[in-house]
């Protein structure tokens, strides 16, 4: 027989009854990028699935909540259900002892799993002095599985502490030497986070303090990288989102035709409240170090960016800006699936031996992604204006101004392949424009792209882009993914071009 023992504010009652798939990114001017939002939107799938026991949580609190002498009032501290082989409660005093099996549960979404525990009903703690199995399920705040020792928790008051211990927050993995639980965040000393899985990880974080905030935020201090045991770098301060999808903290290598082997890593400083420093470092075989350092602003919708340095676009082109001020804003509009956008940017580009005065100004709308049955449509337009101003050049003066607009119709057969066809118009293109700089040749452009996964560890991937304008095949571009544990292999040959490109990354699964 198992015992139970729930607990309402100021009464407390004795109940007797029986008892890795991954998301990767490639570069890619074919727009093979709608199989990452295929991929991205997977994963996001998986992360909000619960498990077994997060499921079997919310379903003992269902009914731990049907055995509650009466219901809680507006403002009394959230019941708990305390169940034992053996539980032992002193009415006077408060104190319990349960042993063999305990499972204690906080109705808000609190599980404390133990072979023994004590505690008090009236002071409203739980001690915990062996190995304890936490689990914290509540809205709107990570979820959190944790195995540790030496716990002690007011559940009234939300807070406590918990010795040695590891497990898991949201998607990230965790080790610390000490946790602190507080009502609105959780404090880790010493720890570690990683998205890999594995017993001895293939890359790490360590930082001297970490917090994992409601938010779905993560704030680290004192910061080392660490591919399998070997520090690779250092930062004072760092934060993450949960839900960000972009790549991990770690350098990204590889090689392709134009640049030899290559290295590219940012590194970013907090500069106060809503400013940032990045810095940008490119190193190849080739052509030695470019780099490039931009002061970032953000709050809420709207951002900035001075820019200093060089930048790459999909075609291994390369700008200098010197500098340069990107400001944009964007926002949902009500009650609508729409989302409009404001950019503005202006400063000192050189390409080459080519220098000049740059602006660019646009309005964008964009739709919310369109399911039609089993497809995805996605549409965009924008309206833009570039200048260019360069002295001392023949017809310097350049002034391109128009309506832009895409179509992409996308659709996911089955957990192995995806396709999607497009057709965009942009009026900005290379024989219009000062700078041969993120631009086609043409303006009317068509995309279309397969993907299909042959094993669970290999995807292959085809894109091609046709110059519309002259009915005329432009690129086509080959891709294989393949799983490589933690990391990923990315191979991409240029058809056209007769170029290849590879690279390998960590990734954030």
């Amino acid at each position: 027989m198992k015992k139970f023992l729930s607990v309402v504010p100021i009464l407390a009652t004795i109940f007797i009854t029986s008892t890795a798939e991954a998301v990767y990114e490639a570069k890619s001017d074919t727009g093979t990028g709608f199989f990452n939002y295929i991929e991205n939107r997977r994963r996001e799938i998986r992360e909000q699935q619960l498990t077994e026991e997060q499921e079997k949580l919310l379903a003992d609190i269902a009914e731990a909540k049907e055995r509650l002498p009466h219901e809680p009032k507006e403002g009394d501290p959230v019941p708990a259900v305390f169940e034992g082989d053996d539980l032992v409660y002193y009415s006077n005093s408060g104190e319990f002892i349960a042993t063999g099996k305990v499972d204690i549960i906080q109705l808000d979404g609190y599980r404390f799993q133990s072979e023994e525990a004590k505690g008090n009903i009236k002071e409203q703690f739980v001690r915990v002095d062996d190995k304890a199995h936490v689990l914290q399920l509540t809205e709107g705040a990570p979820r959190v599985t944790l195995d540790g020792y030496k716990t002690v928790y007011n559940y009234g008051k939300k807070t406590g502490t918990m010795g040695e211990a590891n497990g898991k927050a949201g998607e990230y993995y965790l080790t610390g030497k000490r946790f602190e639980f507080y009502p609105d965040h959780i404090v880790v000393y010493d720890g570690t986070q990683t998205k890999c899985g594995a017993k001895s990880p293939d890359y790490h974080v360590s930082a001297e303090r970490m917090e994992i905030w409601p938010e779905q935020l993560m704030k680290m201090y004192h910061v080392k990288f660490h591919i399998k045991n070997k520090v690779v770098g250092t930062r004072e301060y760092m934060e993450r989102k949960f839900e960000d999808t972009e790549e991990t903290y770690f350098p990204r290598v590889g090689y392709n035709s134009d640049h030899g082997v290559y290295v590219r890593d940012d590194f970013k400083f907090p500069l106060g409240e809503h400013f940032d420093l990045v810095i940008g470092a490119y190193i190849e075989s080739k052509k030695g170090v470019r780099s490039n350092a931009e002061i970032k602003y953000s709050n809420r919708n709207f951002g900035g960016r001075l820019k200093y340095g060089f930048y790459d676009d999909d075609n291994a082109k390369w700008i200098q800006k010197e500098p340069s001020l990107e400001l944009y804003y964007g926002k949902n509009i009500d009650g609508l699936p729409l989302t409009y956008g404001l950019r503005s940017e202006i400063g000192h580009w050189r390409q080459d031996n080519l220098s000049a005065t740059h602006e660019e100004y646009e309005l964008s709308l964009n739709h919310d992604p369109i399911f039609i049955d089993q497809y995805l449509l996605f549409l965009g337009t924008s309206y833009k204006i570039t200048k260019d101003n360069a002295k001392n050049v023949p017809n310097g003066d350049t002034t391109v101004r128009g309506i832009n607009w895409s179509a992409l119709l996308g659709r996911e057969f089955n957990d192995r392949l995806a396709a999607y066809v497009s057709y965009s118009y942009s009026k900005n293109n290379s024989t219009n424009s000062l700078f041969d700089f993120d631009l086609d040749d043409y303006s009317k452009k068509f995309q279309a792209g397969i993907s299909y996964t042959l094993t669970p560890k290999d995807r292959f991937v085809v894109g091609v882009k046709m110059d519309a304008d002259n009915h005329k095949l432009d690129d086509i571009d080959y891709y294989w993914y393949r799983d490589l544990h933690c990391s990923q292999a990315v191979l991409r040959w240029r058809g056209k071009r007769k170029k290849l490109e590879v690279h390998w990354e960590f990734v954030p699964w």
